[in-house]
């Protein structure tokens, strides 16, 4: 057993050696929260003074995580495991032991992990999937030290592995690597052969307070508040690198990350693999069956659903290994730490041990505070360091930093190391002997409510045992890492005498905090001076002027322009268009315009504020100052515009109007691809829409008010074209792939997402038509307006880019007067399942072999083996060998990413084809 003992804790009958972990690494709690599945708990009746008296207590078999259990149950009362107790007279804090979560959140129906119970309590910060979730952080805190697995914060980057009982039960962990005798081992295993161990242990996740960077400047991650971090019981067991894989399927292979192996055989790093989270097995949320554990680090360390060990001569080469986890320097923008891969790779970017950080949880955001000036106000907060050092002060400031006072530190961690005790559930509990800090601790100051009154704000900075302090400036970074500045809460004093107090942000999409307030009024929330004037005067609500953040004005430029004026500008050739009352001349522009001259002229002579500040950058409305040309006498706000209306009869589309529709229903097409069906004005109604257009598409994204997910949130749109067919009346089907965040696209698709939180009757709205390319058929056609002969049409397309594609060859193909136009389809895809339309696709090539060639593609790494297409991404040579070659009368249409779009592009070109005439860009 002489290997086994290389990475794990003592076998039962050796001297205690604890386990050995891996360097593995994650961004946040990707292996975040309590992975490992607690073990069920005995019956409730069962203590653990019954289970030394001599009463049989055993586990479940196999370990299966409590909220599966209930929700297979129904939620029946006598089925429900509830979390073994600590022994009585243990002077300790107590086993949390709240509700089972036994019902499915409707905001994961329709997901992959749409199987998994949730408490709906939790703040979604992708979206609906995947699941990244904290506590408010005012009910973390007050849950104590321990965290219940309902409100314990989770980070994941894919779907969770459905693990059922059966696959519990031939679970598998492998060793191998620089080791004699590779080996691999059942959960079973672990727990019948080595030494049970049970250690409290916070997590904390690498992005905690992210949101605070992301206020300043956007990083590549998405926002994370306060409650980034939560504390468990967790049990189980306590070649240069170790490295640790995960059993998650991510688009870049599982996650994994590794330790160096001088840290993971140190006992005093305690590392372990842990099956059981505060006395239950894990949840799937938190790695069940099995996890590591690594204290101290960053939560990204602790690897979920654990498949494999290894001993390594190497680091961990896993993708978020070195896509993750690490502070960038600051110089370095999200642009470049997103073009320039290379920053990702330098060793000496990586986080390891947790830094030295502190929040304030009393007074809670927006809380509101009255009192007589004697009165006593207890503020209260959280601090933690990394490496197992402990927090030696907590200082608070009532003047911004220019005086500090001790406050009170507890930390209920210490009372482990008063007893010891041996449990059939815990096994061994006992960190007598270790002065590792591996906990958060809770602070407190109390002050008079006549102090408070006085004070434009209340901040507190952390030290740990090294003389670590939190600093006063935040450290942003490309990747929003490791935010440890002061914590800062501004306090709002109110007409009636009472105090306001606002955090400096609320996780996720919500909206509220102080650093967007200043930001949206023109200061730099990096900055923070609360005081008027940089005293101490209290701040008040009125006393700052909300300022432009970015100017879309040309200096100097001082001409009014009438409404008559700008109707003299409607046409495509110089049209003028409105953004916040300022006129603005697109001529010379209208061709450099990636989105198309069609995307201009579709507004010209109208106020195009909404549209414009919806899809454009900060650098964009900077770029548009360049064409401000006067400023508009009046406001076409509340005008009847356009004047004309080309609307027909019957026809749902107007070029210039955005009308509204209603969502009837949602329709699943692969796992992250769905069909829209909005309704029409009438069952008779016509979409009007020509073959090859478009239909732009706006909505708000939904953010919570009081509870509820309200469609208040940025208003975000762009163009689609639809699924349903030209003929087809009364309704319209989108087809929508959902870019759900990842690591190397935190925030996810801000349409797409949008798209994803609609329930049936909600409502979008709609414009056109807008596109540059008509199918008139009979291999006629308009391109940008020049009526073209069009006799081969090739085209290449990824994803939902099929949709004017598949529009394009039903016009082709379903006219039974044309019977010569050929086409060429390349179809590129990651896996099989992704290709969208595949049987209409298949079933056109297949009845017309001789007009039709269909090529598909696929990136994946793990492809059919029956697979008789192409495989990898498009290139040269591909296009060369299924495409058409370039001739008076072709074409090639293109549809999919930017990247793609661009790189296709260059080598149409190259190959001879014409790039303004002959290669179209839908």
């Amino acid at each position: 057993m002489q290997r086994i003992r290389r990475f794990f804790a003592k076998k039962k009958s050796s001297s205690v050696k604890k386990p050995v972990v891996d360097e593995a690494s994650r961004d946040t709690e990707s292996s975040s929260s309590a992975t490992n599945r607690p073990l069920p708990p005995l019956p409730s009746s069962l203590s653990s003074s019954d289970a030394k008296s001599g009463q049989a207590a055993t586990l479940p078999e196999p370990l299966y995580p409590a909220t599966l259990q209930t929700l297979e149950a129904n939620g029946s009362p006598e089925i429900c495991l509830q979390p073994r107790l600590l022994p009585d007279g243990i002077e300790a804090p107590a086993v949390p032991r709240d509700q089972i979560v036994s019902s499915i959140d409707a905001q994961d129906k329709g997901t992959p992990d749409e199987w998994i119970p949730r408490d709906p309590r939790m703040i979604r910060l992708t979206g609906k999937h995947p699941f990244n979730a904290e506590a408010k952080l005012s009910e973390l805190y007050g849950q104590g030290f321990f965290t219940s697995t309902n409100l314990f914060f989770v980070r994941s980057h894919g779907a969770v592995p459905k693990v059922d009982a059966q696959m519990a039960r031939d679970w598998r962990v492998e060793i191998k690597g620089l080791c004699d005798n590779p080996v691999t081992f059942a959960i079973d295993d672990f727990r019948k052969m080595f030494e049970v161990v049970t250690v409290p242990i916070t997590l904390v996740c690498a992005g905690n307070r992210r949101k605070e960077q992301n206020v300043v400047q956007k990083s590549l991650g998405f926002n994370w508040g306060a409650a980034g971090i939560s504390t468990a019981l967790f049990t189980g067991q306590s070649a240069k690198h170790v490295v640790f894989e995960g059993g998650d399927s991510l688009p870049n292979g599982p996650y994994g990350t590794s330790q160096l192996i001088s840290w993971a055989k140190d006992p005093r790093r305690g590392i372990m693999l842990a099956w059981a989270m505060n006395g239950l097995p894990l949840e799937p949320d938190h790695g069940f069956p099995i996890r590591l554990v690594v204290p101290g680090q960053v939560a990204g360390r602790s690897v979920k659903w654990l498949r494999k060990i290894e001993l390594s001569a190497i680091e961990s080469q896993h993708y978020l290994h070195f896509h993750d986890n690490k502070v960038l320097p600051m110089p370095v923008s999200a642009d470049q730490a997103r073009a320039d891969k290379s920053w990702w790779y330098d060793s000496r970017y990586m986080i390891r041990e947790l830094n030295v950080n502190s929040a304030i949880a009393c007074p809670d955001h927006d809380e509101i505070l009255k009192g007589s000036i004697q009165d006593m106000y207890t503020l209260r907060g959280y601090a933690y360091a990394g490496g197992g050092r402990r927090i030696s002060r907590v200082e608070i400031s009532l003047d911004e930093g220019t005086t500090w006072e001790l406050a009170e530190i507890q930390y209920p961690e210490d009372q482990f190391r008063n007893f010891t005790f041996d449990d059939a559930i815990y096994g061994k509990v006992d960190i007598t002997q270790s002065d590792q800090c591996f906990c958060w601790s809770f602070w407190s100051f109390q002050v008079t409510v006549g102090r408070l009154g006085e004070a434009p704000a209340i901040t507190v900075r952390a030290m740990d045992e090294s003389l670590a302090l939190q600093p006063r400036d935040m450290y942003w970074n490309a990747g929003g890492m490791m935010n440890n500045w002061w914590f800062r809460v501004c306090v709002h004093h109110l007409d009636d005498g009472s105090m306001r107090f606002e955090h400096p942000t609320v996780a996720g999409t919500q909206a509220g905090g102080w650093m967007q307030r200043l930001k949206d009024q023109g200061r730099d929330p990096a900055k923070p001076i609360f005081g008027a004037s940089g005293s101490n005067e209290p701040v008040r609500d009125d006393a700052l002027v909300v300022q432009e953040v970015v100017s879309m004005i040309k200096p100097g430029v001082t001409r009014m322009i009438t409404k008559a004026e700008l109707a003299e500008h409607t046409n495509a050739k110089n049209p003028w268009f409105v953004v916040k009352g300022e006129v603005y001349d697109a001529t010379e522009y209208l061709a450099e315009h990636p989105g198309g001259p069609e995307s201009i002229t579709l507004v010209a002579g109208e106020d195009a504020t909404d549209d414009f500040m919806a899809i454009h950058s900060a650098d964009a409305r900077r770029k548009l100052a360049e064409y401000h040309i006067g400023t508009l006498v009046g406001s076409l706000v509340g005008d009847d515009q356009p004047t004309d209306n080309p609307n027909k009869p019957g026809v749902f589309l107007h070029p210039k109007k955005w009308k509204p529709s209603c969502l009837v229903s949602v329709r699943d097409v692969s796992r992250d691809s769905k069909v829209f069906r909005f309704a029409l004005e009438g069952d008779d109604m016509s979409l009007g829409l020509p073959i090859g257009q478009h239909v732009y598409v706006r909505l708000k994204r939904k953010v919570e008010r009081s509870g509820k997910k309200v469609s208040e949130g940025d208003l975000v749109q762009r163009a689609y074209t639809p699924l349903s067919r030209q003929r087809d009346k009364g309704f319209i089907d989108i087809l929508v792939k959902i870019y759900y965040p990842t690591p190397s696209f935190p925030t996810g698709g801000k349409m797409t997402l949008g798209f994803a939180e609609l329930d049936a009757g909600d409502v979008v709205e709609m414009k056109g038509p807008i596109g540059h390319f008509v199918w008139q058929g009979d291999g006629k056609a308009l391109i940008h307006g020049n009526a073209t002969v069009v006799r081969e049409i090739g085209m290449v397309c990824a994803g939902s880019g099929i949709t004017p594609i598949l529009q394009v060859l039903r016009g082709i193909f379903e006219d039974p007067s044309d019977t010569t136009t050929k086409a060429w389809v390349l179809d590129i895809n990651r896996e099989l399942d992704d290709i969208l339309c595949k049987e209409e696709l298949d079933s056109l090539a297949s009845r017309f072999p001789s007009r039709l060639s269909l090529r598909y593609s696929l990136t994946a790494k793990n492809i059919p083996v029956d697979w008789n297409h192409s495989v990898g991404r498009v290139n040269a040579e591909m296009l060369e060998t299924h495409l058409p070659n370039p001739s008076k009368e072709g074409v090639v249409c293109l549809c999919g990413p930017p990247s793609m779009e661009q790189s296709v592009k260059d080598s149409l070109t190259a190959m001879g084809w014409r790039p303004t005439s002959q290669i179209i860009i839908f």
